[in-house]
């Protein structure tokens, strides 16, 4: 089955029961039992939903796992994958993560006593070296947010497979329309699915797909337990979007390869960070384990007053938090989705003030370059 046809008929797609093309809403809490103890497959919202359940087949389909789980967002996501560890334990992480991603791991989950180290990697080197006898994880996204460095996964699964780590991959950028974490030798991969798998900016959710079935038991637990779900009416608009993701992301990489040839042109523009140029420092291998590029495209206009003056000035593109909806979103991510992180640490990453970040949507290409175009030059 082709990619686009397994966005449309991969998983649950309709209702056997009514003939309904459409997964129903059940907007249900809890399910009427024939005894005690003795229900049909569902018994409480918070375990399991039949409306979730079509997602999470969907999206376990889609990934090529064993088994899927949808959570009230992609921080949720993550939150419960980490405490698949114990007090103690200490993860390798990709350095240029999502700021969210960051706070979580430095305010949050240090409190139960997991400890992170991030680093570059990009740099199989500096991934050796962060690992300690009480790592557990290797974390990494890939391309990363805001800088769209790459990682090489198939390089990461060796290094996690000889220290017997589990090896976790955020896939957001690139979706399983274009890659495809577990085949590579990712043990887990998520999504911030309120991103290109929704693809509308009107729901928030978070996926992830594992690939064994210790891991499958071990995430469910932790969902029900801790009850971070995804409720039925955003898990049918996550389904509605998946089935023109394919479409989608390639109306998202044909605009954004133009744009990029624009920027990387434009003598005001000082760097463009896309895994599609050909100086890229990931290229060859974003070439080698995805079959895309993506949407997202950093560039830097030289200083924080020139970033203001471009967003001040664009009319297409929508001054926003998020990324990967059907309208163009800029941002600038020193002031937004990283300003949590420190200022410092910030520009040693190269998150500098004039660092602009858009995620370029399906408007028409020759609209968005001259917007832009006006913008920088006005």
């Amino acid at each position: 089955m082709k990619k686009k046809t397994q966005m449309i008929h991969a998983g649950i797609t309709g209702d056997e029961q009514t003939g309904a093309v459409s997964v129903p809403i059940y907007q249900t809490s809890t399910y009427q039992q024939d005894g005690a103890g003795q229900h049909r497959g569902y018994e409480y919202s918070r375990t399991g939903n039949p409306t979730r359940h079509a997602l999470e087949e969907t999206i376990t389909a889609l990934e090529h796992g064993q088994a899927g789980f949808a959570f009230a967002s992609g921080m949720a996501a993550i939150t419960s994958v980490m405490t698949l560890f114990n007090s103690g334990d200490h993860v390798v992480m990709t350095d240029d993560v999502y700021g969210g991603t960051f706070r979580l791991m430095n305010h949050v989950i240090n409190r139960l006593g997991i400890e992170s180290t991030f680093i570059d990697s990009s740099d199989p080197a500096q991934v050796k070296e962060a690992i300690q006898d009480n790592t557990v994880a290797l974390y990494i996204e890939t391309p990363t947010n805001p800088l769209l460095k790459i990682t090489d996964i198939a390089e990461m699964e060796e290094i996690a497979r000889e220290h017997e780590l589990t090896l976790i991959v955020d896939n957001t950028f690139n979706t399983p329309y274009f890659q495809h974490p577990l085949e590579l030798g990712a043990d887990i991969v998520l999504h911030s699915a309120t991103k290109y798998i929704g693809g509308h900016s009107d729901v928030v959710g978070g996926l992830v797909v594992v690939n064994n079935e210790t891991l499958a038991k071990d995430l469910h637990f932790i969902q029900n337990s801790s009850g971070a779900i995804l409720g039925p009416q955003d898990s049918w608009l996550l389904l509605r979007g998946i089935k023109t993701l394919g479409l989608r992301m390639e109306a998202h990489e044909n605009n954004t390869q133009r744009i990029v040839h624009f920027l990387n042109q434009h003598p005001k523009v000082t760097n463009v960070y896309y895994p599609g140029l050909s100086d890229h420092s990931g290229h060859e291998i974003a070439q080698r384990q995805a079959s895309g590029f993506g949407g997202m495209i950093s560039f830097d206009v030289g200083s924080g007053e020139n970033a203001d003056h471009v967003l001040a000035n664009v009319k297409y593109f929508t001054l926003a938090e998020s990324l990967g909806a059907v309208e163009s979103l800029i941002s600038i991510p020193a002031r937004m989705t990283h300003a949590s992180i420190p200022k410092d640490r910030r520009e040693a990453l190269g998150i500098t003030d004039g660092l602009i970040r858009i995620s370029v949507g399906i408007e028409d290409a020759d609209d968005l370059i001259d917007d832009l175009r006006q913008a920088i030059e006005n």
